[in-house]
């Protein structure tokens, strides 16, 4: 394993542009992520620190926490500005979604780079249990950004 003197953590946070102020991540987040992400034990990490590892445990969670909610963000928000936006309702055969998508990208001159299988296995990975087998059990939106990614946001159950 490695220890956590082995890193130069603040060498290495400017390395990968980390930015306090810019970042939903505080600096502790960061630096407790960094270090786990190169495999240092959360003891070594606590060690290092000053505190107990059910501290840094506690900080890896909100951060890795932090970091799922940054990524809804993001999804969410390339969905909002997708120049293609297809609803596709629960009960529909996720066959007959790419033809869809493909139809709808068309109208908006927005290229997919995708093959339908690609497409539809892209689909089903993001709306994971909202489809089971072929049929979509809950509604979706599949939005395609001006570059041909495709996003897939899953309507949540209240």
């Amino acid at each position: 394993m490695s220890e956590p003197t082995d890193y130069d953590v603040d060498a290495l946070l400017d390395q990968v542009g980390f930015d306090p102020e810019r970042n939903v991540l505080t600096r502790r987040q960061a630096e407790v992520l960094a270090l786990r992400e190169r495999d240092v034990p959360q003891a070594a990490i606590a060690e290092r620190l000053g505190t107990s590892r059910a501290n840094v445990s506690s900080i890896e969670a909100s951060a890795r926490t932090n970091v799922e909610k940054a990524r809804e963000t993001i999804a969410f928000a390339e969905a909002l500005n997708a120049p293609v936006r297809i609803e596709v309702a629960a009960g529909t055969d996720l066959y007959d979604v790419p033809s869809r998508v493909y139809a709808a990208c068309d109208d908006a001159e927005v290229k997919v780079n995708q093959t339908a299988p690609e497409l539809m296995k892209s689909v089903s990975d993001a709306a994971g249990d909202a489809i089971s087998g072929r049929e979509v059990k809950r509604d979706l939106l599949v939005g395609v950004t001006m570059d041909g990614i495709v996003r897939v946001r899953r309507q949540e159950l209240d």
